[in-house]
């Protein structure tokens, strides 16, 4: 920082920068005060003891300590051990004219965060300066930000104040306890069954667990009786009763995820449990009362299906009481920062890492990049970031797309030996996997059922990895030539 850069303050006004200076030479301690004042955009008070600083202390608290550790009575090394101790938020910067490398490590090891040399240069005495009063300043918003998160628990596992997600909190809170079928649609990766959740969560049906079914994930035949069950000699194979997913969901809520998958012989079956509020398992001639919510979630265009004769249009009209909309992460993109430090937050305690920060870079260039795979997409970039950090502080350059990654990987046993064992081995498994689902995804041209029959999975296990890699096929489909 050189005298000519403008002065220190803190993005978005997150707090008001305060530095105390501690010296026992007055003229040094004028010198000081004069220059810090001239550059630095915030609060200066000067103490002439160690003694006085402490004083000063139990009435204001600035943000920074710039102390000598020579002066007579209460040294510097003594007093950041007491502001260590009794104002742990407060960085302390230590001076010395009589600096050497065993001064410097004890009072890097007591907690200070750096030492100057005396005599300094200005500019580089600056610019230490405002080194910690940014790392302070990105504390600060990350404390915001937690502070922020805290207040949503009334929607569990959601993160934002952007006026479209605040549109989701108010119909939820409004359908959540009623009966109303309700419609869920949205981008892949936009959050439609933490609607759900938040939905059957706030209700009074929320005493018996949601039911979920994954449409696609099943061939016809079994979705049936997986759904509606079947009676003993049903079918070949059919040795016993079998209470079907919408009887195991009685008294309680189901999801039908990715409804607009389901075929066309289960939509009419479907339709009949809307209007009739009744199944008929498979082998039986008799119907049976459920008391079942229905929600249904679809990132398809239901009314397009509807005109190439793939989607009821009855059923759709039943399905469509209410409907969610979940907004994609580029039409809320304020909320982009909160998700962030949510994940961040999240995942540094769920793989027991050291307390992480995004650098000062790392937000605004999650701010600025486009989320095809939406809130899904972020949560396995900042994942892989945890996973990968070797630092406490998250770059931008940090949080690349896997699809970038993937191009150029780098080798698998990188730094692992640096690592303790079972996260090495975390990492060892998440970089192999990612690069295997990437190389299958890329072999059959982004064609999901190829890649996972190439690769001996289901489908629908192939795309729950996909998903938790951030991984999208249309990433990998190459368009045919005209």
């Amino acid at each position: 920082m050189s005298a000519d850069q403008p002065n220190f303050s803190c993005p978005e006004g997150e707090f008001a920068a305060s530095i105390l200076i501690v010296d026992d030479d007055q003229d040094m301690l004028s010198m000081l005060e004069r220059l810090v004042r001239k550059k630095c955009r915030c609060e200066v008070k000067a103490a002439p003891s160690g003694e006085a600083a402490w004083q000063l202390l139990a009435d204001w608290q600035p943000n920074l300590v710039l102390a000598d550790i020579k002066m007579p009575g209460l040294d510097g090394l003594a007093l950041l051990q007491k502001i260590r101790d009794q104002y742990p938020a407060i960085a302390v910067i230590m001076m010395s004219g009589y600096g050497t490398v065993e001064s410097a490590i004890a009072a890097l090891k007591s907690g200070a965060y750096d030492f100057i040399q005396k005599p300094f240069d200005n500019d580089h005495l600056l610019h230490t300066l405002q080194r910690c009063l940014e790392h302070l300043c990105l504390l600060e918003k990350n404390r915001r930000l937690q502070s922020r998160l805290a207040s949503q628990d009334a929607f569990p596992g959601f993160t934002g104040a952007s006026a479209r997600i605040k549109e989701v909190y108010g119909l939820i809170g409004r359908l959540a306890d009623t009966d109303v079928t309700v419609l869920i649609r949205g981008e892949s990766g936009t959050g439609k069954e933490l609607a759900a959740r938040a939905l059957h969560g706030l209700s009074a049906r929320n005493k018996k667990a949601m039911v979920t079914v994954n449409c696609p994930a099943l061939p016809e035949h079994i979705l049936e009786s997986e759904l509606f069950g079947y009676a003993r000699g049903a079918f070949s194979g059919a040795t016993h009763d079998k209470k079907g997913l919408f009887l195991e969901a009685n008294g309680s809520t189901i999801l039908l995820d990715e409804i607009g998958d389901l075929p066309l012989p289960l939509q009419t079956k479907l339709l009949r449990v809307l209007q009739e509020k009744e199944i008929m398992p498979l082998g039986q001639t008799k119907s049976l009362a459920v008391d079942v919510r229905v929600l249904a979630s679809t990132n398809q265009n239901l009314e397009e299906k509807i005109r190439q004769g793939l989607f009821r249009e009855d059923l759709f009209y039943r399905l469509n009481v209410v409907t969610i909309t979940m907004p994609p992460l580029r039409k809320r993109q304020e909320d982009i920062p909160a998700l962030a430090q949510h994940f961040l937050s999240r995942f540094a305690k769920e793989y027991d890492r050291e307390v992480l920060a995004f650098a000062a870079d790392a937000l605004p260039a999650l701010v600025k990049r486009r989320w095809k795979g939406n809130v899904r997409e972020l949560q396995n970039v900042i994942k892989r970031a945890v996973l990968l950090a070797d630092d406490r502080t998250i770059s931008a350059a940090q949080l690349t797309e896997p699809a970038q990654e993937a191009s150029a990987p780098r080798p698998l046993t990188e730094n692992l030996h640096t690592l303790p064992y079972n996260l090495a081995k975390q990492r060892l498994v998440e970089d192999f996997s990612a690069a295997y689902l990437t190389d299958a995804l890329q072999q059959n041209n982004g064609n999901v059922t190829a890649a996972a029959q190439a690769s001996g999975m289901n489908r629908q296990a192939f795309q729950k990895l996909m998903h938790r890699f951030g991984l999208t096929a249309d990433k990998f489909r190459i368009p045919p030539e005209k």
